[in-house]
């Protein structure tokens, strides 16, 4: 008896003389094809660059939306024109972007201006659990105005989406730096 006792702690002693250690956490590592751009042939009061990933879904009123298929994403983009309602329109347009707040960790917003283009916007970038995780407006402040949000088909997880978010937020960027108004 003294013997297998003696055997079992001699191979508990022996199988245990490697230390065990904690598997070192893993990183998604996405890769995204780098954009291409192309400029929007449709007939509208604007035009602009976009990503040739980008499925374009032509609505009524001059209205679309940039769907990117394989990361379930898309760009709803809204035009109204103005008819001496552009503080309201820009009224409304904030109203959206802070609607989020209450699953938003952080709003931030930057403007923008090209002057010589008349093309004047802002950038809300959206942090945390929302449904919209980037929102846009643009307007030359006389007579046109666009609206633009992306939205993910998905449940809202900021942290599993903030790879696509940052990539496609490089296409928002490329849109308002392309953005003119046909007249």
């Amino acid at each position: 008896m003294s013997k297998i006792f003696f055997s079992i702690i001699l191979i508990s002693f022996i199988s245990c003389s490697e230390e065990t250690l904690p598997k070192p956490k893993a990183f998604l590592n996405l890769e995204y094809k780098k954009s291409t751009y192309q400029e929007l042939l449709l007939k509208r009061p604007y035009t602009f660059e976009f990503s040739e990933s980008v499925k374009i879904n032509d609505s009524p009123n001059n209205w679309l939306k940039l769907e990117y298929p394989r990361l379930k994403a898309s760009i709803d983009i809204t035009y109204r024109k103005i008819d001496g309602n552009l503080r309201e329109l820009l009224v409304e347009s904030e109203k959206l972007v802070f609607k989020h707040t209450s699953r938003a960790e952080q709003i931030s917003s930057k403007g923008y201006v090209k002057d010589k283009e008349r093309v004047y916007g802002s950038l809300y970038d959206i942090t945390g659990n929302a449904a919209s995780h980037i929102q846009f407006h643009i307007t030359d402040s006389t007579n046109h105005f666009i609206k633009g949000a992306l939205y993910f088909k998905v449940k809202p997880n900021y942290d599993s989406l903030l790879p696509a978010v940052n990539y496609i937020k490089k296409d928002i960027l490329h849109l308002m730096e392309t953005f003119k108004w046909e007249e």
